[in-house]
């Protein structure tokens, strides 16, 4: 009688443990288009192109990779059970080339070819750093440059960011997705310039 009623609750025990090990996926997209909108509509159509975006290697991962608060020693964790939904790279790449067209009304040519015609932004990304403590705050280092089409001038800048991240993973990767789209707030403004034929100018 006492082995039969084991079974089941060491059943139980497992279903518990696997549902505790269960993986979340995370997102840098907006959940929402940006309310701010760069050019107006009756300006031209262009397109954009963002090249793969360079980044560290132990970054180049769908897990989230963080700093541990309380390690003596500069110590981060690879998080197994909460990932982004594509490798890092991919995901900062498409997350950018969404909210850059979108700012712009732009044609995202990254993944499709744009339409005859449509003048052509080649974007390149770099992310140099990104330093995620759970808890405190997310830091991350960008560089980027534009180029117009074929030409051989291009712009190029750079800038450092932080923001608040309260709580676990979600506020990381909460975070993670403001600072995403500040950086594409700023590249936009760079294209959008350029477009406009006016001085293109980096953020200070």
């Amino acid at each position: 009688m006492k082995k039969n009623m084991g079974l089941p609750a060491f059943g139980l025990m497992l279903l518990a443990g696997c549902a505790g090990t269960a993986t979340r996926y995370y997102t840098l997209a907006e959940a929402a288009p940006a309310a701010s909108v760069l050019r107006a509509p009756d300006q031209p159509p262009l397109a954009i192109e963002m090249a793969p975006v360079a980044m560290p290697e132990r970054l180049a991962r769908p897990q989230l990779v963080v700093r541990q608060s309380n390690s003596p020693v500069a110590e981060v964790e690879v998080l197994e059970q909460s990932r982004w939904s594509s490798s890092f790279e991919y995901e900062l790449r498409d997350a950018l080339g969404a909210a850059i067209a979108g700012r712009l009304s732009a044609f995202d040519a990254t993944k499709a070819a744009r339409p005859r015609g449509v003048p052509l932004y080649r974007i390149a990304v770099q992310l140099r750093q990104f330093d995620a403590l759970p808890g405190s705050k997310v830091d991350g280092a960008f560089g980027w440059s534009v180029r117009r089409g074929d030409e051989d001038s291009v712009l190029a800048c750079q800038l450092q960011l932080s923001e608040p991240a309260a709580g676990g993973t979600d506020g990381v990767a909460q975070s993670a997705q403001r600072i995403t789209a500040r950086v594409a707030d700023e590249i936009a403004r760079n294209v959008a310039a350029l477009a406009a034929n006016q001085p293109a100018r980096c953020p200070a």
